[in-house]
């Protein structure tokens, strides 16, 4: 089981996680590798927390890792990313969004957002963090920030042969292919 990968992707509801993990699954299955699922939603439709584990090699047992055993996390909000640290191995790869989405606490002022998120990630882990809110604006479209971190993923994923941009057009409706395939590339280029 050596060869399995472990991925987390990280978010919070509305932001495309769920989205992000069927483009990053049904890639890896149309390239033969065997991949396991599985998302967690908790109160997304509250703003909240949302994760997926996404495993992948020859043979995967089963979807779920713990603590200390993600190769790759892929967070879409960068206090996430904190959150999650705790399922990285020591020497995994982080694509952060430098992006900060208020919580209910936050925003109602009961709690202050952390400073330095970013940072205490770079200090632990190989990290790539991008503006994908930025970007995705640039775009003309704030929503496709989760397609344009992916893209600065999708070199850290280690897999070759995969056409992200046709992935991409069977995954998304045809009315936000564009978007999103520009968002793909731009994300890219954005973690060169």
């Amino acid at each position: 089981m050596s060869n399995v990968k472990s991925i987390l992707l990280a978010g919070v509801g509305g932001q495309g996680a769920i989205l992000i993990s069927k483009i990053l699954t049904k890639a890896l299955v149309d390239a033969g590798y065997d991949v396991k699922q599985c998302e967690d939603h908790g109160m997304a439709q509250r703003g909240g927390s949302v994760t997926t584990q996404v495993r992948f090699g020859d043979k995967v047992y089963g979807p779920v890792f713990g603590k200390g055993q993600a190769d790759i996390m892929i967070a879409l909000e960068k206090m996430e990313a904190v959150r999650c640290a705790s399922f990285m191995k020591p020497d995994g790869i982080v694509i952060i969004n430098d992006y900060q989405q208020e919580s209910s606490l936050t925003a109602s002022g009961l709690a202050e957002y952390p400073e330095g998120c970013v940072e205490a990630m770079q200090a632990k882990f190989k990290t790539i963090a991008v503006k994908g809110e930025e970007i995705a604006r640039g775009l003309g479209n704030a929503k496709c920030m989760n397609v344009v971190t992916f893209g600065a993923a999708c070199d850290a994923l280690g897999v070759e042969g995969i056409d992200w941009e046709q992935v991409i057009a069977e995954v998304v409706p045809e009315k936000h292919r564009e978007l999103n395939i520009a968002a793909l590339r731009a994300g890219r280029e954005a973690a060169k």
